[in-house]
């Protein structure tokens, strides 16, 4: 139950390839959720918010967002140093309004559901729970550097005949979690909301059908899956490396428990809230970049 959410890459992906993808699926993605009542968050869930570190969450999910907004700003009239397009972005990814719109959806979802709260606050502010955290976070910064990616995936290759114990609970870690199904889809829905807010933008050339967004989000979901399994597992490698493999799977163990399948749902929840958000601002930013027009 990694409490860092890899979609800012998958999205990233999405936003580069999924113009060029023609296939139809038929199925459909999960509808948005709907935030417009506002949400008193409990304390308890504030805690458990803070247990979880995610304040320092959002700022490296800031820093990941800007360098990839950065990339998408060489496609744009005024270019890579356009000002209006920095503005936006600095905007849309606010660490406090993103993590005040991830605390309103977590306490949705957990509502009346203290005992839960209690478990997962409990196991995360303990020694090997915050000692978890702080190691993901400084993975994930660390994996911002394409050298040390290189390195994180020759290491989990090379758990398969240097040490195939510890490769099985780095499996059982992402398949108790779910991690890569629940973010393929979560990527999925976040690029849906990108292609939505830039058929808003009032660019016909971005205006389309809702089956060909469908359509076109759906072709690049292979893509997707193998870009995410490419990089989960290589995360969780470099990032618990330092932990034993008895700190590791009592980690599992807390995670296969129903108060860790419940946070870690909840956490899914609203983790794709925020970035459908998101993604819904940035494509309509870039929209109206693309024009040229003011953001």
């Amino acid at each position: 139950m990694s409490r860092l959410n890899w979609m800012p890459r998958a999205v990233v992906l999405l936003v580069l390839s999924v113009f060029g993808a023609t296939q139809l699926s038929a199925q459909a993605l999960t509808p948005q959720e709907d935030t417009s009542e506002a949400v008193v968050i409990p304390e308890p869930v504030l805690e458990l918010s803070a247990a979880l570190k995610m304040r320092e969450v959002m700022q490296v999910l800031r820093e990941e967002g800007l360098a990839s907004g950065a990339e998408l700003a060489n496609d744009l009239p005024r270019g890579a140093t356009d000002p209006l397009w920095s503005a936006a972005l600095s905007r849309i990814y606010d660490p406090a309004q993103m993590e005040a719109a991830f605390n309103e959806s977590f306490a949705r979802s957990l509502a009346d559901e203290g005992a839960t709260v209690a478990a997962a606050t409990a196991f995360f502010a303990s020694p090997i729970g915050e000692r978890a955290l702080s190691l993901e976070l400084a993975a994930r910064r660390a994996l911002q550097d394409e050298a040390v990616e290189a390195v994180a995936e020759r290491a989990y290759a090379d758990l398969a005949e240097e040490n195939p114990e510890r490769q099985a609970l780095i499996d059982d870690f992402v398949a108790v979690n779910d991690l890569v199904e629940s973010n393929v889809m979560g990527a999925l829905n976040a690029n849906l909301a990108f292609m939505r807010g830039l058929a808003g933008s009032g660019d016909e050339t971005f205006a389309m059908p809702e089956v060909d967004m469908l359509a076109q989000v759906w072709a690049a979901e292979p893509e997707v899956r193998a870009e995410m399994v490419a990089w989960v597992y290589p995360f969780l490698t470099l990032a618990y490396q330092p932990l034993s493999d008895a700190e590791l799977s009592g980690y599992i163990a807390f995670s296969e428990t129903p108060a860790g399948q419940r946070v870690n749902a909840a956490m899914f929840q609203a983790y794709d809230a925020l970035f459908d958000q998101i993604s819904h601002d940035l494509g309509h930013a870039f929209g109206l970049a693309m024009q040229g027009d003011d953001i």
